[in-house]
């Protein structure tokens, strides 16, 4: 799955937005929740249906290939019990847009699901994910609409301690693919 998307917001104000857990998980459809764990990596729980299937995911998400503000893949795994797995990977990128308060953002996902999942078929997948897709972003620019629009935010965002955006924006498109997979 490949998709763009252009953001009301600067990149530097993106990136943060996508590293803040709290803004992730309420963009995210079925989110339970996303917690940071002791591998460096995330704990993520939601519920999924796809079609037929319908469960409550559990998995994790790791950054790698990070290049703040620019770019990161997101590596992800996860369980839904007789409902089957899915696996995979999420390249992000973020370039400046048309104009200073506006960014696109790039992405690319490969996942391979197994049970029940691959037998509900590609086509229904492919469309559960393009929806899920669509939720998300609709609800992460709503969530953008609320970000100071500010050389401020970017240095709070680059503050030690502040979350890393690039591993929630992975985390993000690995839910939507996850929640794809298991619509078909």
């Amino acid at each position: 799955m490949t998709g763009e998307r252009t953001l009301p917001v600067s990149r530097d104000a993106a990136w943060h937005a996508l590293n803040d857990l709290e803004r992730l998980r309420a963009a995210i459809p079925g989110c339970e929740a996303i917690l940071a764990n002791a591998n460096g990596g995330y704990d993520v729980a939601m519920n999924a249906a796809i079609g037929p299937v319908r469960a409550r995911f559990k998995g994790t998400m790791t950054l790698a290939d990070v290049e703040a503000p620019h770019r990161y893949t997101l590596r992800f795994e996860s369980q839904g019990g007789q409902a089957g797995f899915a696996r995979g990977e999420a390249r992000i990128a973020l370039e400046d847009g048309a104009s200073s308060a506006q960014t696109t953002l790039r992405y690319v996902v490969a996942a391979q699901v197994g049970g029940r999942l691959a037998q509900v078929g590609s086509r229904l997948i492919d469309a559960a994910a393009a929806a899920m897709a669509d939720q998300f972003f609709d609800r992460f620019v709503r969530e953008l609409a609320s970000l100071p629009q500010s050389p401020t935010a970017a240095a709070a965002a680059a503050a030690p301690g502040a979350p890393q955006p690039a591993k929630l924006g992975l985390w993000a498109l690995v839910l939507r693919l996850l929640r794809h997979l298991h619509q078909k």
